[in-house]
């Protein structure tokens, strides 16, 4: 499985979006500094999550939820 996150930083309350096979790993790797945009922001919770079978879908999903419409549709949806 392919899963698609959203974690917010409890530092500067902002949104992380990404990708990954392993949520616990990923969401470890965000919180003790080894990922290396969001090291510098803090703590993260996991605010949301969604699993794909399919890899291109979850990679897709996660553009779009970067994108305008997509962050417009996170705020109101998702968080």
């Amino acid at each position: 499985m392919y899963y698609v996150y959203v974690a917010k930083s409890e530092n500067d309350k902002s949104f992380y979006t990404g990708v990954t096979t392993n949520l616990r790993r990923r969401l470890a790797e965000h919180n003790n500094g080894s990922a290396k945009y969001t090291s510098s922001k803090g703590l993260f919770t996991l605010i949301w999550h969604c699993g794909f079978s399919d890899k291109q879908k979850a990679y897709d999903f996660e553009k779009y939820l970067k994108s305008g419409s997509g962050i417009a549709f996170r705020n109101k949806h998702l968080v």
